[in-house]
C-alpha cells in the first residue's frame, strides 16, 4: 500500500503532467488527447510509473515517442515542481489499457445471445 506521501506526490505529478501534455507537448503528441490516468510512486519517490490513455492516436506509437522524449517531459516537470520537491523522479510510461478492456467487454456482452424475458410457462397460464 502506498504511503500518504507517495499518494500526495503521485497526485501532484499526475496534475502537472496532465497540464504539460495539454499545453507544452503539442510538438510531441500532436492532436492526440493524452490523459494521465494513474501515477504510482516508488517508496523512495525516485520512480514514477505513469499510465497514459490516448484519444485519436495509436497507443503503442505514442507511448514509444513519449518514452524517447521523457527527458524533455521530466525537465518540464522539474520546472513546475522543482521548488516543492527534493527529487524529480524518473518517469516510466505505460499505456492504460482500461478503455480497450471496457470496449472488449462491451463487445462480449453485446454478442451474448440472451433470450427475452417471456417464458413458455407464462403463456400456458392464460
Amino acid at each position: 500500500m502506498e504511503s500518504k506521501r507517495q499518494q500526495q506526490y503521485a497526485k501532484l505529478i499526475q496534475k502537472e503532467l496532465g497540464e504539460i501534455f495539454q499545453r507544452e507537448s503539442k510538438p510531441l503528441v500532436g492532436n492526440a488527447m493524452v490523459t494521465v490516468t494513474r501515477v504510482l510512486m516508488s517508496p523512495d519517490l525516485g520512480v514514477a510509473k505513469i499510465s497514459l490513455s490516448f484519444l485519436m492516436a495509436n497507443n503503442k506509437e505514442l507511448i514509444d515517442k513519449i518514452s524517447k522524449h521523457k527527458s524533455e517531459v521530466r525537465k518540464n516537470l522539474g520546472k513546475r515542481i522543482g521548488k516543492s520537491v527534493r527529487i524529480i523522479p524518473e518517469l516510466v510510461f505505460y499505456p492504460d489499457d482500461s478503455s480497450a478492456y471496457a470496449q472488449h467487454m462491451d463487445k462480449v456482452i453485446g454478442d451474448l445471445n440472451i433470450p427475452d424475458g417471456s417464458t413458455d410457462e407464462e403463456e400456458e397460464e392464460d
